[in-house]
């Protein structure tokens, strides 16, 4: 399916994933972004006033605002949500609510239509808990204990995840889960390691690193993500699965991580340790087999030229 033409609605579409999506689909579709722009990365980007955008501040827990927005859309992306450590256990309650019932509301109003090419639901990687070495879709997911906020979200993103599959199943929606694995790039608004390390770097203030460090990632740029998702809308046998994105290649603790943007930077910063005010992941890999056999996926760039393409992008954001 080329991707042409199109009238391709987007929840959270501001948000760092959804503006560079956007980017990439823009010349040759029109893009209804629906956010409630509490982070609002297209206002950086080169796309901020092209006519094929349209942008309406909405909620997703406004599903009539959203029917009426959604109104003769071909594809939908869904990447509304609460996300980020800190901003997840601050509002658990508020997490659950958008990420589950945000997800059912746009889901609905979708399959309403009843011309919908390609639903894209966005999960997270959360969902296989606080160990996961290389797990495949079809693993066991892990819950996470009642009570650690953090878990909130993990929970609320895997029930919107059986919720669009039963779409797919009983109404034949169209519909695709993608799970992300630590995107990171130029244009990322609100938490996130890289960003907050090459911010702090190119100020030549202390890099905090938590516990002592050790906890592994892996890292994937975001123009291998967005190539990803391209896949899912363009590939018929993306229909009615679950994808781990991710780059198994760019893993690395996070006290190396700190230590690479210190490098790459040339700053002068100094590594200072904190302890963990939160449950934290202590090993997080992907397994991208699927991806790669069913879509013919295989992320391109490695950490160091990453971590150097986000660091101009933020020199540049300090100059102007």
């Amino acid at each position: 399916m080329s991707i042409k033409n199109k009238r391709i609605f987007m929840t959270g579409g501001a948000g760092f994933i959804g503006a560079r999506l956007c980017e990439r689909l823009i010349d040759s579709n029109e893009i209804v972004v629906f956010d409630t722009l509490h982070r609002n990365s297209i206002v950086h980007s080169k796309i901020a006033k092209n006519k094929n955008l349209k942008m309406i501040k909405g909620d997703v827990l406004d599903k009539e605002g959203m029917r009426k927005a959604m109104k003769g859309s071909d594809i939908v992306i869904h990447l509304a949500a609460i996300a980020g450590v800190d901003s997840v256990i601050g509002s658990p309650i508020k997490t659950m609510t958008i990420n589950y019932v945000g997800t059912s509301n746009a889901l609905e109003v979708a399959n309403g239509i009843g011309h919908i090419d390609r639903f894209v639901n966005f999960s997270t990687s959360e969902v296989y808990g606080s160990y996961a070495y290389k797990k495949g879709e079809e693993e066991s997911t892990n819950m996470g204990a009642v009570g650690a906020a953090r878990w909130t979200y993990a929970i609320s993103k895997l029930a919107a995840e059986h919720l669009a599959h039963n779409y797919y199943k009983e109404h034949n929606l169209p519909v695709v889960s993608v799970r992300p694995f630590n995107i990171y790039g130029p244009g990322q608004v609100g938490e996130g390691a890289i960003q907050i390390f090459i911010n702090a770097a190119l100020r030549g203030k202390d890099i905090e690193v938590h516990g002592d460090g050790d906890q592994i990632r892996s890292w994937c740029y975001i123009d291998d993500i967005v190539d990803g998702l391209m896949l899912c809308l363009e590939k018929d046998k993306a229909v009615g699965e679950v994808f781990n994105i991710g780059n198994p290649k760019c893993t690395c603790t996070i006290l190396s991580l700190a230590e690479k943007v210190i490098q790459v930077t040339k700053s002068k910063s100094r590594i200072r340790f904190v302890p963990k005010p939160y449950v934290d992941v202590e090993l997080r890999i992907p397994d991208i087999d699927k991806i790669r056999e069913l879509l013919k996926f295989e992320p391109k760039i490695t950490l160091e030229e990453g971590i150097s393409r986000t660091a101009e992008w933020y020199r540049a954001q300090r100059r102007k």
